[in-house]
């Protein structure tokens, strides 16, 4: 009986330590083996291991995957002692896993230091710029990108060293003012945006009068230009009547002065007009040859 036991001891015994023998590593992790603490196997590839059981050596699982941290909102000064408040976001994976065991060892602790070496940098970075050079109606002014690059790049060359980790990216999520800053920067705010709405205005108001001077200008030529070719028309037009009524004339000279006569009569004869003729007016004889010739 006592040996069954022994025996069935043995086995449960030899089962454990070879199921702690055996390990997977999945896609998504990195693992490092160490032996009595120490490491001494680096395991990227995704697969089926094997190690010494616990506790001669131990498995330890790291994220292989990119990794988000949202930084915490801090207070930073300007180059022209603007107070703000920024909060970045950054992007980072584990490059270098034994010297992240040997560093930081865990996610939480990889964070602070990023927190760290990111709030250092950029705080450094933004005390070199100008306010306008993160918020400005003039994109040319804005260096935002310019910076956020330079930042990633000394926080990846210090993550890289010191801590095994790779920066990918840093980014800025928001840029706000100090509560007890921002009413005072609205106001200012305020005051620069009615300046600019002034000199919009005046060169508005400078730009109508031109154009308002131009189109004067132009109706001006327009209309003289307008004058001149209806002045030469008219001649023309006058021209040309002189010429037909002097043709007509020479066909007929006594009939082209009765026409002419009784179409200056009737423009200032009507039934309201009364004139007195003499007898030997030659209206008096043309109106009587009409009688005349009505009565027959």
């Amino acid at each position: 009986m006592k040996k069954l036991i022994l025996t069935l001891a043995i086995i449960a015994v030899v089962v454990v330590a070879l199921g702690d023998m055996f390990f997977i590593v999945d896609e998504t992790k990195l693992a490092i083996v160490t032996r009595f603490g120490d490491p001494v196997r680096v395991i990227k590839d995704p697969w089926f291991y094997w190690k010494w059981p616990y506790p001669v050596e131990t498995v330890l699982f790291f994220e292989k995957r990119m990794m988000a941290y949202d930084g915490r909102p801090s207070e930073f000064l300007t180059q022209d002692k603007k107070n703000i408040v920024a909060n970045t976001f950054t992007c980072w994976k584990i490059e270098d896993p034994v010297k992240f065991l040997q560093t930081v060892r865990t996610i939480e602790g990889a964070e602070v230091r990023i927190n760290d070496i990111v709030s250092s940098e950029v705080g450094a970075a933004l005390g070199k710029i100008k306010l306008t050079n993160l918020i400005s109606v003039n994109p040319e002014e804005i260096r935002l990108g310019e910076i956020m690059d330079d930042v990633t790049a000394r926080c990846r060359k210090m993550g890289a060293a010191n801590y095994g980790i790779y920066v990918e990216s840093i980014s800025m999520k928001r840029v706000n003012f100090p509560e007890q800053n921002k009413p005072s920067v609205f106001n200012r705010m305020r005051a620069e945006r009615e300046e600019i709405a002034k000199k919009y205005r005046a060169e508005g108001a400078e730009m109508g009068t031109k154009i308002r001077a131009a189109a004067d200008t132009n109706k001006k030529t327009i209309l003289s230009e307008a004058y001149r070719d209806s002045e030469k028309i008219k001649g023309e037009g006058d021209r040309e009547a002189m010429r037909i009524y002097a043709e007509a004339y020479k066909q007929d000279p006594e009939f082209y002065r009765l026409v002419r006569t009784l179409e200056a009569y009737r423009k200032f004869l009507d039934e309201n007009t009364t004139v007195i003729l003499s007898s030997d007016s030659e209206l008096l004889e043309l109106l009587s040859r009409e009688n005349l010739k009505k009565a027959k």
